[in-house]
């Protein structure tokens, strides 16, 4: 199995041709040869036969010194997202292939596994889809009142995926812990955060490094309230103030949007698409640093199911966010599952 990889960016591809001449040694021989010599690659140049020059791959996707110029794999503002291989490209003479970026991306997450206590070295997800799969309404989920045509954000606690992936979820905040930004970037693994502002607001910084490493951020209203008891107005001011947040304090607009506890009504629904939420991902199972509590009468993982989990640490959990992390992955890894990022299927 492959690493995730977000969608590819066109690479840039291109060949440099030497065409300086010899030093000149001062001799009339050596004038001579220096002459005669930078004619030929003059000439060369010309005919397009210089080496290197257009032949596919010489230099492809090289900038500067040599630098790779693709950035397939990146996450936000083009940062490497969690899970993707590192300097992940395609093609090319003198590079590596996909294949082997991804054996030796694994090998560096068997160390980083070591390091940080897991069981075992997290799975590696397949690629990620050419084309997103069709998210609909879970049965059961779906708003009894909605009208023909409205279109509402559909709510849903699974991705309908063959590949066995799983998406792990982040909500409110509350616990900003370095160790778990340094813990998913070394072991790559992708995850989404649905952020509140009441309780990120006195560290903003904390998620614009979480976003530096690739993990995209989504909304979670302002202030966590039970938003059917609120008024559509209220209910809209919660989500769209928060969105306006979010957009302001990291670049992009959220696409998503997770309701508090996961309750809902239409007026939800409504509110959060007038302001650019396109879907509304819940949740089957929920991840703690002792346990998982299921949400499906099997008590099991499935292809494309969503695990939630918190921003928490000793002040209410039995351990940390590491330790979190160590139980979850075990949970996954053991029934043979990898962890996929979310926004490269919805």
């Amino acid at each position: 199995m492959q690493l995730v990889r977000q969608k590819e960016q066109k690479e840039v591809v291109g060949a440099r041709v030497a065409t300086g001449a010899p030093r000149n040694t001062g001799s009339r021989r050596g004038r001579r040869c220096a002459a005669a010599l930078a004619t030929l690659l003059v000439a060369a140049v010309g005919s397009g036969c210089a080496s290197g020059a257009g032949e596919p791959g010489a230099t492809a996707g090289h900038g500067r010194h040599g630098e790779h110029g693709d950035h397939g794999g990146h996450g936000e503002h083009g940062k490497a997202a969690p899970g993707a291989p590192d300097g992940q490209r395609e093609g090319g003479a003198g590079t590596l292939s996909y294949a082997e970026q991804t054996r030796r991306t694994q090998a560096a997450r068997a160390v980083a596994a070591k390091k940080w206590g897991l069981a075992s070295t997290p799975l590696a997800a397949p690629p990620a889809p050419a084309v997103k799969p069709e998210i609909t309404n879970r049965k059961g989920f779906e708003i009894e009142d909605e009208e023909e045509g409205e279109n509402l954000p559909p709510v849903f606690t699974t991705v309908p995926v063959k590949d066995r992936v799983v998406f792990l979820t982040m909500d409110d905040g509350s616990e900003k812990d370095p160790d778990l930004l340094r813990m998913m970037t070394e072991l790559k693994i992708p995850y989404t955060a649905f952020l509140s502002d009441y309780v990120i607001n006195d560290n903003y910084g904390y998620f614009k490094q979480m976003q530096d490493r690739g993990v995209t951020i989504q909304n979670h209203t302002l202030n966590h309230p039970y938003l059917p008891g609120l008024s559509y107005e209220e209910q809209r001011t919660e989500i769209c103030d928060q969105q306006d947040k979010l957009e302001k304090r990291y670049g992009k607009r959220p696409t998503l949007f997770r309701p508090p506890y996961g309750n809902y009504n239409h007026d939800t629904l409504r509110a959060a698409k007038s302001c650019g939420a396109r879907a509304v991902p819940l949740w089957t199972a929920e991840a703690y640093p002792d346990h998982m509590e299921w949400r499906e009468w099997d008590r099991d993982l499935h292809p494309g199911d969503i695990v939630l989990t918190h921003f928490r640490g000793r002040e209410d959990w039995k351990g940390t966010m590491p330790d979190m992390i160590r139980h979850a992955m075990k949970v996954i890894t053991d029934k043979g599952y990898a962890v996929a990022r979310l926004e490269d299927y919805v």
